[in-house]
This record gives structure tokens, C-alpha cells and sequence, in this order.
């Protein structure tokens, strides 16, 4: 089995991918929150996968790993990965930071906690793990945005994250292409989950459950990159709301 590591796992699109990823994968899961993390975990262990509104049982996969690990403080990254033992096929970033407000809103703070979270954080958590990838020949996959291509009002921080974070995997996957490892964006639109209903909030707008993707969603296209042969990559996909 591949082992992947996977951040923001304890909930959203994160732990819809460990859902997906679980019964064929080793997993080692990583969040802030350690009792998010275990619950994930023991759901994964005790064989349930609740899709949506659907929970059903499904045959125990993989082993499941929990590391918290907080990615506001990027210096204590390399520390926390170091102590795990073994082979890694693939990191998945999925964890995040939705900050919003106008230009003029916006404090020095806001600008550094969207750049830190997203930009920063997988940037160091890449670098740290980057010997194992190498070894294993195996794979980064960033969940981005749509507003890692446009950005509009009221989006400036998070969109300059986002575009901040491609030109990230576009370096990384130049420099690493010889070495073997891949690298892939994931562009979701509007997704059902706690950040949609920030987001929403901070628009003043009704939350429409029905209009977004399911997380379980960007985790199949997640799922299917990695599925993918040593004779081709996926580098950048795009999922909108249908």
C-alpha cells in the first residue's frame, strides 16, 4: 500500500479524501486539533464511510496515523515530520485559512496568517518531506481555488495566497520533475463546507448547500491523480459546481 500524508484531515475536503483514500492507502493524518484528528481516525479504523448523508460500512483498508501539527508556526514543521518513521508516497495539502476583506480592511496580521497557512506552511511541510518523495517517486497534491486564477472585492488576501501557491507547485514541479516527483493542483469551486459557509457569511449571502460540490467530490478527483500510471501526471485540474 502507498502511504500518504494528509493535512486539514480531521474535516471538509481533508477528510473526505482520507475517506477515499483509506481503503486501498496507509494514511497518516495531520490537523490542529487533536480531538478532530482522532475522531477522524477512529471513524476511518472502525471501517465508516459517511458520504454525504449516507453512512455505510466499509472494508477496513489501510493503517491510520494522526500527527497534529500546527501549521501557523512553520518553524516547528520540520521538527514534527521528522519523527515520523518509514516510506512516504505522497503529501496532500488540504488544510487552509479563508480570509476576507477589503484592501483597505485589512491588517498586516490578515495579510500574514493567509500567506502562513497557505503559502508558507506547505511550502515548509514540501521542503521537509521532499527526501522521502524523492525516494518514493511520489506525489504532491495542493488543493487550491478558483481564486488561485482570478480574484475579485473582498478577496485580496486569499487570492493572493491561492495565486501564490501555484506559482509554488509550477516551481516545485519544474524542479522536481527529474527526481520523479509529481506535482498537482486541484482548482475547486464552491464546495459544501465550514469555509463556504464563512465565506457565504462574510457575502451576506444565503448558503445554498444544493448549488456546491460535495467534498467527497474534489476527493475522487483527488483519488484519480493519484491513480495515475508512471507514464503520465495529472498537473492541473479545474472541478466546478455542475
Amino acid at each position: 500500500m502507498s502511504r500518504y500524508l494528509i493535512t486539514g484531515a480531521s474535516r471538509g475536503i481533508g477528510l473526505a479524501i482520507a475517506r477515499v483514500l483509506h481503503p486501498h492507502h496507509d494514511l497518516i493524518l495531520t490537523a490542529r486539533c487533536a480531538d478532530g484528528l482522532d475522531a477522524a481516525a477512529q471513524e476511518l479504523r472502525a471501517g465508516d464511510s459517511r458520504g454525504g448523508k449516507v453512512r455505510k460500512r466499509v472494508a477496513a483498508g489501510g493503517s491510520v496515523e494522526t500527527l497534529p501539527l500546527d501549521l501557523s508556526d512553520p518553524d516547528s514543521i520540520p521538527g514534527a515530520v521528522d519523527g515520523i518513521d518509514g516510506p512516504i508516497d505522497g503529501v496532500i495539502h488540504s488544510a487552509g485559512v479563508l480570509v476576507s476583506g477589503t484592501v483597505a480592511d485589512l491588517t498586516a496580521s490578515d495579510w500574514q496568517r493567509s500567506l502562513t497557512l497557505n503559502v508558507t506552511a506547505p511550502a515548509v511541510l514540501t521542503a521537509a518531506l521532499l527526501p522521502r518523495l524523492r525516494e518514493s517517486r511520489g506525489s504532491v497534491v495542493l488543493i487550491n481555488s478558483g481564486s488561485g486564477f482570478t480574484a475579485g472585492a473582498g478577496g485580496g488576501a486569499y487570492s493572493a495566497s491561492k495565486f501564490a501557491l501555484r506559482a509554488f507547485a509550477d516551481s516545485l514541479r519544474a524542479e522536481e520533475r527529474e527526481n520523479g516527483v509529481r506535482v498537482i493542483s486541484v482548482h475547486p469551486g464552491r464546495v459544501d463546507t465550514d469555509m463556504q459557509r464563512q465565506l457565504r457569511s462574510f457575502e451576506e449571502g444565503e448558503y445554498e448547500a444544493e448549488k456546491y460540490m460535495r467534498p467527497e467530490s474534489v476527493a475522487a478527483v483527488v483519488a484519480s491523480t493519484l491513480a495515475m500510471g508512471p507514464d503520465a501526471t495529472i498537473e492541473s485540474v479545474s472541478v466546478r459546481p455542475a
